[in-house]
């Protein structure tokens, strides 16, 4: 399930999906962190193109983990953009917080390069189901990509907008794939022999 929303006069482009992963929260938090190390991942997500963890640190008071990463990406979006901006690599930082007591892991995503153009940000949020929470997880996304008003790209805001927009939804649909993947192999891993 996904939903649209546009603003004109902020010149936003966002979007909300939502996911079951008929999975418990551990595996599909676990799986999250594997996302971008197997190398068979590496062929779908194709787009990313480096992660490194900046920091890491586990909050004694509360039990939450905070991570730091960096990603490198290749821009999504359509060839003209590349174009105007002249370049197609895209430097992002990733947030994570994980709080093993309420069993929730939440992602934030912001991109670093190319801000005088445009600003992404993607948020995602893994918790157990409300109506099957030791066995599914749920997970809900959040995009909003924004062209700058001032920009080389705002005569064409909406239609750069749209083109991110619809890269950004065939990329959630990989990686909703992969976090498949490495669940079901997670999955058999634990399966008693």
């Amino acid at each position: 399930m996904f939903f649209f929303w546009f603003l004109d006069s902020l010149m936003v482009k966002a979007y909300k999906q939502e996911h079951v992963y008929k999975h418990p929260w551990e595996r599909v938090s676990a799986a999250s962190w594997r996302k971008f190390a197997d190398p068979e991942n590496k062929r779908i997500l194709s787009h990313i193109l480096e992660v490194d963890t900046l920091n890491r640190k586990l909050d004694t008071d509360t039990g939450k983990l905070h991570t730091t990463r960096a990603l490198t990406i290749h821009a999504p979006g359509p060839w003209f953009l590349h174009r105007i901006i002249g370049q197609d690599i895209c430097h992002c930082v990733e947030s994570t917080v994980v709080d093993g007591k309420s069993r929730s892991m939440q992602l934030t995503t912001k991109n670093i390069t190319l801000k005088k153009f445009i600003e992404v940000e993607e948020r995602i949020r893994y918790d157990p189901h409300p109506e099957n929470p030791s066995a599914w997880t749920v997970c809900s996304q959040e995009t909003s990509i924004r062209i700058k008003p001032l920009s080389a790209l705002a005569s064409m805001a909406e239609k750069v907008e749209q083109k991110c927009a619809e890269k950004f939804m065939q990329n959630s649909v990989k990686g909703r794939e992969v976090m498949e993947r490495i669940c079901r192999y997670m999955e058999a891993e634990s399966a008693p022999v």
